[in-house]
């Protein structure tokens, strides 16, 4: 019968505005000593898409997913290369043993809510099988990532359907992407404040192959909020086990998406998936026993796509991928911060989660002798 009707589900579905917030370089923020990509963006990676559908109505639907495609292309008749890398495995990630099974990835990757992964995996199966070239498929290994955004929204409602998690799918484009708290993220919470998507990207110089590397997160964990090495959360006064009281501020989950366009193997895409977990310690998160910690990367070189009947050849070697695990690093962090800084408060189900004051933020930065700055 395919996907129901946009119609049928009577939801109002409108984009989420970051007004004048700024991402981290806008404040002098610049994690490591890699150089950004034009946008930095995962879209510096040639090829690469993303589509945000953002759900908002009423005072307790705050949800959305988020698509992002490795090429425009049929992702099914030519798949690419991906590794994927579990931190702690609180969560669902569907997709997740077929990749580290066969090293590929045939679908989009869509990011949405926890109790939206049924959802999510009909819309990218029935987008994949409308595919022209596909008539005859008959097994799709749909790739969808979660984290709970039960405290702003009404999760249990399952307000999300298969036919609004496609239009991420199908509104997926290059160019500059939306940060925030917009399509998966509008609903996250990170170290106690608004949380949501960010990305950023990192280019290697042509002396190291000149490739390019770009990471977006889905941020709805915690912990103790560290900015380019600087403890921000203490300075703040809003931490993790703040007066030796566990109150859970560390649980929840972290998605990463990592692009590039280095032809690697799967078994080393995995390997660069794994340094995302660096990433997300640098900004201070413990992995609490709550937390779903995931990443996913991988390759759109055309040299190492997997066609059918063709072998894969042309991959770089373990001993070249060393900058590029710096690259994942830097980039993952970066992103992680953009997330954060360009999320706006959310008053939803829950109450309402403020996003960080990107003042109180210059201000803890200066004390520490950092020199940043923000111009409205």
């Amino acid at each position: 019968m395919g996907i129901e009707t946009q119609a049928q589900q009577s939801i109002v579905v409108e984009a989420s505005a970051t007004g004048d917030r700024p991402r981290a370089r806008d404040l002098g923020i610049t994690p490591g000593i890699l150089p950004t990509g034009p946008l930095n963006a995962i879209t510096d990676v040639a090829g690469v898409l993303v589509g945000h559908v953002t759900l908002k109505s009423g005072d307790s639907i705050r949800t959305g997913a988020t698509a992002i495609l490795p090429h425009g292309g049929n992702l099914y008749q030519e798949k690419v290369p991906a590794g994927f890398f579990r931190g702690n495995g609180y969560g669902k990630f569907a997709g997740s043993t077929q990749i580290n099974e066969l090293g590929e990835i045939e679908t989009p990757i869509v990011l949405t809510n926890t109790l939206s992964v049924p959802q999510g995996m009909e819309a990218v199966i029935q987008w994949t099988l409308d595919q022209p070239g596909n008539e005859l498929v008959r097994s799709v290994n749909a790739i969808v990532g979660e984290t709970n955004d039960g405290f702003l929204n009404d999760i249990r409602g399952m307000h999300l359907r298969a036919a609004t998690i496609v239009r991420s799918i199908q509104t997926a484009k290059a160019g500059p992407v939306e940060e925030g708290a917009v399509g998966a993220g509008l609903g996250t919470i990170s170290f106690g404040w608004k949380g949501g998507i960010g990305t950023s990207s990192r280019e290697l110089p042509k002396s190291l192959g000149g490739h390019t590397v770009g990471v977006l997160v889905q941020t709805n964990y915690g912990g103790i909020l560290r900015i380019d090495g600087v403890p921000v959360g203490e300075e703040l006064g809003q931490y993790y086990l703040k007066n030796a009281l566990d109150r859970g501020d560390a649980d929840g989950s972290i998605i990463v998406v990592i692009a590039t366009d280095a032809p690697l193997s799967d078994r080393n895409l995995k390997r660069m998936a794994s340094r995302a977990m660096l990433a997300i310690g640098r900004t201070g998160s413990p992995a609490t026993n709550g937390s779903g910690d995931y990443a996913v990367a991988f390759s759109t070189a055309e040299s190492v796509r997997r066609r059918r009947n063709h072998g894969v050849s042309g991959e770089l070697s373990n001993d070249e991928i060393s900058p590029l695990f710096q690259a994942t690093v830097e980039a993952t962090e970066e992103a992680i911060y953009n997330a954060l800084f360009r999320a706006t408060s959310v008053t939803g189900h829950g109450g309402t989660v403020n996003a960080i004051s990107i003042e109180d933020v210059v201000e803890v930065m200066r004390r520490y002798g950092r020199d940043v700055n923000f111009l409205r």
